[in-house]
């Protein structure tokens, strides 16, 4: 049951090395193969449980959106992988091109997102999911329609956030599955506040994850998740085109049924980097405490925050963070 007066955690702002962490060890996949071909590499390594009526949770993006994974990658996939799914997104809290449902089914069309079906999750309302051992909520509000499926396959553009610090796969879940007006109002929001956006840091954090992991407990086994490290702004994709421009080096794609494992994972591929290539991410993840997203996840039990990173491109070898950032250069666009 959530608490009468909760308190945030702390600690958002500092990294834990690899080293001072403890617990079992996850699987995660990597490839540096930044393509449709790496995209279905990467998905084919967690597909085992993924059945029935299927949804693909990707941010379509503002119209005209510079960073989003390329639609052309997703269409592939879904063909090659996913017969039968449907796109599932959610509309937003803020007044875009993606506001209401009308708005973003015209946006969809703008960024030919015309492949396969597009479900409007909170086009028909919404449906609160339990929290578990949840702090701030009981229950969290979802799109409706989310409950019809059976399976959810996770492909996420890991890149900055300006209120997250970085968005992973438990930001595209935790805010992009809560439907646009009840849901994610209660992560953002404080009641009666004037400040649409007034919960910050850790509150945040926490208020996100447990939305998230709502989701990964109504499908238990049956989710899983891909993250692309590529074209990796500090803004979010819903800045659309006024999103900072590009910094950080492209990197590949890493795929997991563990989020918690997965989310992890990209954020010390960032921190391997080198500083001057990791500098602008690195510092947009500590001054809005989005680490607080990883230390949550294993305090909810979500998954575990050790792991064993394998290279799909030398035969599943198991490597280092390091290794895997070895062969980035400048982004050049």
């Amino acid at each position: 049951m959530a608490e009468k007066n909760p308190v945030p955690g702390t600690g958002g702002e500092r990294y834990v090395p690899y080293e001072e962490r403890d617990g079992n060890e996850s699987i995660v996949y990597f490839t540096r193969d930044l393509s449709a071909a790496g995209l279905r590499k990467a998905y084919e390594q967690v597909a085992g449980e993924v059945r029935g009526r299927v949804g693909v949770k990707v941010h379509t993006g503002e119209q005209h959106g510079p960073n989003i994974i390329p639609r052309e990658w997703v269409a592939e996939l879904m063909a090659a992988d996913l017969p039968g799914a449907a796109i599932v997104e959610t509309n937003t809290y803020y007044d875009g091109d993606r506001y209401t449902t009308e708005k973003h089914r015209e946006t969809l069309e703008v960024n030919g997102w015309t492949f396969a079906p597009v479900d409007i999750l909170d086009e028909e309302g919404v449906t609160a999911f339990p929290v578990a051992g949840g702090k701030w909520f009981d229950a969290v509000h979802m799109g409706s329609h989310l409950a019809d499926y059976d399976s959810l396959v996770v492909l996420t553009h890991f890149k900055g956030h300006t209120q997250g610090g970085f968005g992973g796969s438990a930001k595209n879940i935790g805010i992009g599955c809560a439907d646009g007006r009840v849901g994610k109002a209660e992560i953002h929001t404080t009641p009666g506040s004037d400040d649409q956006w007034d919960i910050k840091t850790e509150e945040f954090m926490e208020r996100m994850m447990e939305s998230a992991k709502a989701v990964c407990d109504h499908f238990g086994r049956r989710i899983t998740f891909v993250n692309v490290m590529r074209n990796m702004s500090v803004s979010c994709d819903c800045e659309g085109t006024a999103a900072a421009p590009v910094v950080t080096p492209n990197v590949g794609i890493l795929a997991s049924t563990d989020i918690l494992a997965l989310d992890q994972a990209c954020v010390d591929l960032v921190y391997a980097m080198r500083e001057e290539d990791h500098h602008d991410l690195v510092e947009r993840m500590e001054t809005r405490h989005g680490l607080r997203q990883l230390s949550y996840m294993r305090e909810l039990g979500m998954g575990n925050w050790r792991y064993a990173l394998l290279d799909l491109d030398a035969l599943g070898a198991r490597i280092e963070p390091a290794d895997a950032v070895a062969h980035v250069v400048p982004f050049a666009g």
